[in-house]
């Protein structure tokens, strides 16, 4: 059995998996989703980047989980990323959903394309918090519009502190036990970073033909995915939807 510790991206909470967590508990593995600090019935508690990373070292520490699958969602990558290396034997491999992914020293603004720029800046205007977004932001994702609107609904501020503060790495990303699922309608390639990594024999690749947000597009299949991720990948998984290479999005 295994077990999994599911983290969604920026705006989200422990709800945003409620579809995919039947599909791992069916199989009789342990699913925990969390909301990080200053998110979702979290709200109000100070937090930069390093209050998430011991977030998710406290919940498997504090529940004594081992065999853990940890599952990191878009901004969460990076927090994720920094976890699993500090929760050492208790990990059995982290799973990256379409992810940003820590480098050493550089914080979730660098990977944008400005540097950043506009997102400090409406970090700076909404009393140190990154608000929500409106629904055209979702468009394009294979999401429906009552999924849109129940996103929307319930999403909440993101602490900006958690997205200027750098994560902070003691051996290479590569050394870690990883899957990066890429989400993509659009068949594009993978960058060159992400290429790299998959050159390392601990990193596997998967993918979804969906969105940017697969736990409410596509949740069965991206529960398949995760339950992959739990022993050997059967060839089916392996090419699960798609052989399509992209960049994958890493801004929210």
């Amino acid at each position: 059995m295994a077990n999994f510790v599911l983290v969604a991206g920026a705006r989200l909470g422990a709800w945003a998996w409620d579809d995919v967590l039947p599909e791992l508990r069916a199989a009789g593995h342990g699913a925990y989703p969390l909301s990080l600090s200053g998110l979702a019935e979290k709200q109000g508690v100070p937090a930069g980047q390093q209050t998430h990373v011991q977030d998710i070292v406290e919940e498997i520490e504090g529940r004594d989980l081992r065999d853990v699958i940890l599952v990191g969602h878009s901004y969460s990558g990076i927090p994720v990323g920094q976890a699993a290396e500090r929760i050492g034997e208790r990990l059995t491999r982290a799973v990256f959903v379409d992810s940003a992914l820590p480098v050493d020293g550089e914080a979730f603004i660098s990977l944008m394309p400005d540097g950043g720029a506009k997102v400090k800046e409406s970090i700076a205007e909404n009393a140190g918090f990154w608000p929500p977004v409106p629904a055209s932001h979702f468009a394009g994702h294979g999401l429906t519009d009552d999924q849109i609107a129940r996103i929307i609904s319930v999403s909440t501020p993101h602490p900006g502190a958690t997205l200027t503060e750098p994560a902070i790495l003691k051996r290479p990303l590569a050394e870690l036990p990883a899957t990066y699922i890429s989400c993509s309608l659009d068949g594009a390639a993978l960058d060159a970073d992400l290429a790299e990594l998959m050159t390392s024999d601990h990193w596997r690749l998967a993918e979804l033909t969906t969105g940017h947000w697969p736990m409410f597009s596509r949740p069965r299949e991206l529960a398949r995915i995760l339950l992959d991720a739990a022993g050997p990948i059967s060839d089916a998984a392996a090419t699960t939807d798609t052989e399509r290479r992209r960049t994958p999005e890493r801004s929210h």
